[in-house]
């Protein structure tokens, strides 16, 4: 039987980050539908009071934080996979409306580094042979120190089976 290099691969690793969002969608709707709603009921009584520029503004902030909104959901579509391998550690960071880009680190040099004890600004760096990077600067520091955590017992466990 034949394998090729992909069938014998062992993967030690492998987690996708994306920044947390609390407002679902239909949150959001819901949310937007609230605002408007307000935002008309204070613009309705400006507008029978005489002061009918008023309703334009009011309608201005509803399409402010609608796109404020909407430029936060957008920025929600950035993740990184963090895959370690036998033979790599490989980064991929995906942004919305620019190329992907991949970094890759040869497990037995690499090191996972987190302050200790971990601090609000605390970041995941990975460093190899003079190269820096920094995953997961988006997550919360909870995950940020678990992150940290399990790649780490995960570059161990590699070590130790001799790779």
């Amino acid at each position: 039987m034949i394998h090729d290099e992909t069938t014998l691969r062992q993967t030690w690793f492998s987690v996708i980050l994306r920044p947390h969002r609390s407002l679902s969608p239909q949150g959001f709707r819901i949310l937007m539908g609230i605002v408007a709603a307000v935002s008309f009921g204070v613009g309705l009584v400006f507008f029978l009071r005489g002061a009918w520029p008023v309703i334009g503004f009011c309608g201005v902030d509803v399409l402010v934080i609608y796109l404020a909104f909407r430029a936060s959901y957008r920025s929600a579509r950035l993740y990184e996979r963090v895959e370690l391998t036998d033979q790599a550690l490989t980064v991929e960071r995906v942004e919305p409306r620019r190329p992907s880009r991949s970094w890759s680190f040869i497990p037995y040099w690499l090191r996972v580094h987190m302050d200790d004890p971990a601090q609000h600004d605390s970041q995941v760096v990975l460093t190899s042979h003079g190269k820096r990077l920094v995953v997961g600067a988006f997550l919360p520091m909870e995950e940020r120190v678990q992150v940290a955590s399990t790649l780490s017992e995960a570059l161990a466990k590699h070590k130790r089976a001799g790779f």
